[in-house]
């Protein structure tokens, strides 16, 4: 990591240090509009570009945080490998690094895990200018502490992820994608029962009165899985379509979505356990991660949104709307906060790096 991209990049920290100028960290500017509005002066990441190493027979790649995601999944798919979490790209320009400290996941997150659960090390530029490296290259590395996860997630409030190394898998040997007309309830109820058996539920969507969910692996797994569960089957290329669109936040309800914010409207994102029946909330809602994820488009107050959340045993996140002032994030609890306060002022002790971002007064 000794190069002249990073020696810039710990220069310039030093020197806000030194004015106690806050800096505001910026890699493709894909997404700006998440979390709360970014304050400082531009620390531009994405000179820190290129693919480290990569070893396709162990399932690791190491690249730099300036590194745009889309090159990194080219490669990827050369060796027929994918990151399997599905990160929204929100555009060509989404880098490595943005794509890690935003902790998005896409439609296949409910059967693979997280951004977090695939971040296996990183190097860091904490507030001090010091750089420094946490984890390694393999999964049974971690003793005390896991800090390099700590970052994924976090909107850059804890420091500069310079470098970071993923787990990466093969791309499923068979994919199908299967539509079923079902009201809301009707599809809770198939998802959740369906989570509980061995069936190789890759991703699930439903939104509108249409359920549609993808299997992913074997062939005869699938094949098997689709005589079982039955549905409608979805001609592969329209099906690759749909899922990016989705990914992508590309399709018609998130633009939708997109142009309703426009006029005062709000796109919440709404974590829930996947058991929670139908939430009677006025607007339009798209269902993914069995039940997990509900995606929620409504003109509401946020406290009404946030106390329905709450009821369903989860909370909701404000994720597009032109007025923020209710906060992006759910408030925290008295411990989180403390524990999120610790961590700032172990990695950042003069709070420079993207104040506020995450949650004010961080």
């Amino acid at each position: 990591m000794a190069d002249a991209a990073l020696a810039r990049l710990v220069d310039q920290v030093q020197t806000a240090r030194a004015q106690r100028a806050p800096l505001d960290i910026r890699g493709g500017q894909t997404k700006v509009f998440y979390g709360e509005a970014p304050r400082g002066e531009p620390l531009d990441i994405t000179p820190l570009c290129g693919i480290s190493s990569y070893e396709p027979s162990e399932l690791v790649v190491t690249v730099r945080a300036g590194t745009r995601l889309a090159e990194m999944e080219a490669v990827l798919a050369e060796k027929g490998q994918c990151l399997p979490f599905e990160p929204p790209r929100f555009g060509a320009a989404g880098t490595v690094g943005g794509m890690v400290a935003a902790g998005l996941s896409g439609p296949a997150r409910a059967a693979v895990g997280s951004v977090r659960d695939h971040v296996l090390g990183a190097t860091v530029l904490n507030g001090r200018a010091e750089v420094l490296s946490f984890g390694g290259q393999v999964m049974k590395n971690v003793a005390g502490y896991d800090a390099a996860r700590s970052f994924a997630g976090s909107m850059g409030i804890l420091g500069v992820i310079c470098e970071v190394s993923l787990k990466v898998l093969p791309r499923p040997v068979a994919t199908r994608t299967l539509r079923f007309d079902v009201d809301e309830a009707r599809a809770l109820e198939q998802l959740n029962r369906w989570s509980g058996q061995p069936l190789p539920l890759n991703a699930s969507a439903w939104w509108d009165g249409t359920l549609v969910v993808r299997l992913a692996g074997a062939a005869a797994a699938v094949d098997a899985a689709h005589t079982r569960l039955g549905g409608e089957p979805i001609e592969p290329s329209m099906a690759g379509v749909f899922w990016n669109g989705l990914r992508d936040q590309t399709d018609e309800f998130f633009v939708g979505a997109a142009n309703a914010a426009q006029s005062g409207a709000a796109l919440w994102r709404l974590s829930v356990p996947g058991i929670a029946p139908p939430l009677k909330l006025a607007g339009q809602q798209l269902i993914e991660w069995g039940g997990a994820q509900r995606w929620l488009c409504t003109p509401l107050a946020p406290a009404l949104v946030r106390q329905a959340a709450a009821a369903a045993g989860g909370h909701a996140v404000l994720f597009r709307a032109q007025d923020k002032s209710a906060g992006t994030f759910a408030p925290l609890s008295a411990p989180l906060e403390r524990i999120h306060r610790n961590l700032k002022t172990a990695f950042d002790p003069d709070g420079l790096f993207n104040p506020g971002r995450l949650f004010p007064g961080l």
